[in-house]
Parts: C-alpha cells; structure tokens; sequence
C-alpha cells in the first residue's frame, strides 16, 4: 500500500518537475533564440552586402566583355596609370583632411555647447544638425549652385567687396578646396553630436576634485576630458574615415572628377571607369582599392582602441 501511494505521489509531482526543467532548458537556449530571431536580418545582409560583395571580387578578374577570367590583370593595369595614383593621392588628400576639420570643429563646438544652458543646448544642437539631416545630393546641388561661374553667390559677393572672382570649380586646386568644404559642412555635425554624447558621460566629480587641486581650463582639458573621450573620437574618426573615403554625392554632383581628373576619387573614378566607360571590371577593381587601405586604418585605430580598453579594465 506505501509503494502504491509514493508511486501515486510521484506520479502527481512529475508534471511540474518536467515544465520547470523543460523551462530551464528553454532558458538556457537563449542565444539559440537569439540566433533565430536575428536570422532575417542576417539573410538580409547576406543577400545585400557579403554577395556583392564577393561577386565585385570575382568580377574585378575578369576581361572588359567579362568573358575571360584574367586573375589581377585590371590591377596590374591600374598600377601602371598615372591618373589612378592621382586618384589615390587626391582620396588620401581629401578623406584625412576632411576628416581632421571635422574633427577639429567638432570637438571645439561640442565643448562650447556643452558650456552653455540646457535650454540653450537643446536649440544649437537642432540647428548645427541641420546640414546631416539634409539629403546629401540637396545640399551638394545648393552648393554647387553657390560655387557655380556664372551665377556664384560667393563670387558676387566678391564682386560687391571689390575682389576679383574665383574660379571655385574650374581651377583645380579651387575645386578640391570647395569639395572638401561641402564635406566638412556635412559631417562636422556628426562629430558634435557623438563628441557631446561623450562629453555628458565624464563624471563630473572629476572635474570638481581637479578644481580643488587648482588646475586650469586646459589642464582639466588635456588630462580629464581628452582621455575620457579617447575612445569615442577614434571609433568616431574611424567611421567618418570609412564613409568620407568612399564618398560619392558631393564629388559627383559638384565637379564629376574634374577639371583634369584632379578632384576624381574613388569611388567617382570607378563610376566613370565601370558606368561611363562600360569596363565594369576595371571599375569594380578600381574601388576595391580602397579595401586595403581602410583595413590597415581600422586596424590601427581599433588596435589603440583595444589596448586603451585594457588599460582601463
């Protein structure tokens, strides 16, 4: 009779026992849900970014009539043309000093804002962000409308002043100058929101212990903010350097490579080569260049990244 009465109550109490261990498995399961949850979005990528991605590869070693495989043959093309060392001169040029500016504007913009008022904080962030809301192709045919020869805003107000006019777009040192500009008005409001984001995260006891030690405004700069901020203005830069290497709206719309292929960068000189040109090889060739030398920079960046990550853990 006890053994049929255990049994029974064993027989009661399993049910629950197996929901919660079958609940604790579900648990634990966690990243396999995960997994499955993100795995649309992963076909997604695949299907948008990692296929043509590898499919550039391939195309890029291909003849002109993409009939004949001809291994690195486009490269070897490439790196005999001087106008593509130009190309890489002209996009080194214009991505670092870009970069550098927007940078330079950020950080110094960002430190007066956080300086001032909340209310007034919230009213210069919404208008210094202004020119990243607006759609690139917009702002880069406005300037171009300011930079144009015959009816230059800038130049007319030369004129008024008493100054000779400027060739903006037509002389090429003038166009790399108003090409860099446009970039530098576009993303220098990047760099202010992420460097302000930043700046509110710095505790403000130290700035209060360091005012009791008699530190000056730059001292509290050099040694509390710039290392607090170290890691986000290099993920920062790098980004920026990312999309600024391949920018492709404000050369196009505002010079198409020219005067003399002198304002052409990457991916502009791949759309003439692989688009205009008809040798989507070359073309496709031509803007994997850049692959390598954003690699080297990421690595660089995200190696001191790293290792200042490490010295704070």
């Amino acid at each position: 009779m006890a053994d049929t009465v255990q049994r029974w109550t064993a027989g009661v109490q399993t049910p629950p026992l197996a929901a919660r261990r079958g609940l604790g498995k579900f648990m634990r399961q966690r990243s396999t849900i995960a997994f499955l949850m993100c795995l649309p979005l992963l076909v997604i990528i695949s299907c948008l970014v990692i296929y043509p991605a590898f499919y550039s590869i391939w195309l890029s070693m291909l003849n002109k009539s993409q009939t004949r495989f001809i291994g690195l043959g486009n490269y070897r093309f490439l790196m005999t043309r001087d106008v593509f060392w130009m190309v890489v001169q002209q996009s080194a040029i214009f991505a670092i000093s870009a970069v550098l500016f927007k940078a330079l504007i950020g950080l110094v913009t960002a430190h007066l804002i956080n300086n001032l008022p909340v209310k007034g904080q919230r009213k210069w962030r919404g208008m210094l962000l202004v020119p990243w809301v607006i759609p690139l192709a917009l702002s880069s045919l406005g300037w171009w409308w300011l930079f144009d020869p015959t009816h230059s805003a800038f130049n007319y107000v030369l004129q008024e002043l008493g100054f000779s006019e400027i060739p903006w777009l037509s002389d090429p040192y003038w166009a790399r100058f108003s090409v860099i500009l446009v970039n530098v008005w576009y993303g220098a409001p990047f760099f202010l929101i992420m460097y302000l984001a930043a700046l509110k995260s710095v505790p403000e006891q130290l700035y209060e212990a360091a005012a009791i030690d008699g530190a000056s405004a730059w001292q509290k700069f050099v040694h509390i903010t710039l290392p607090m901020m170290r890691n986000i203005m290099a993920i920062t830069i790098l980004f920026s350097l990312i999309v600024t290497f391949a920018n492709f709206d404000i050369v196009q719309i505002m010079t198409a490579g020219g005067p003399r292929n002198m304002t052409h960068v990457f991916a502009t000189y791949a759309f003439m080569l692989g688009i205009r040109s008809g040798d989507l090889p070359l073309g496709a060739a031509t803007s994997l260049f850049m692959l390598p030398i954003l690699a080297i920079a990421a690595i660089f960046i995200l190696r001191g990244v790293r290792k200042r990550g490490r010295e704070i853990g």
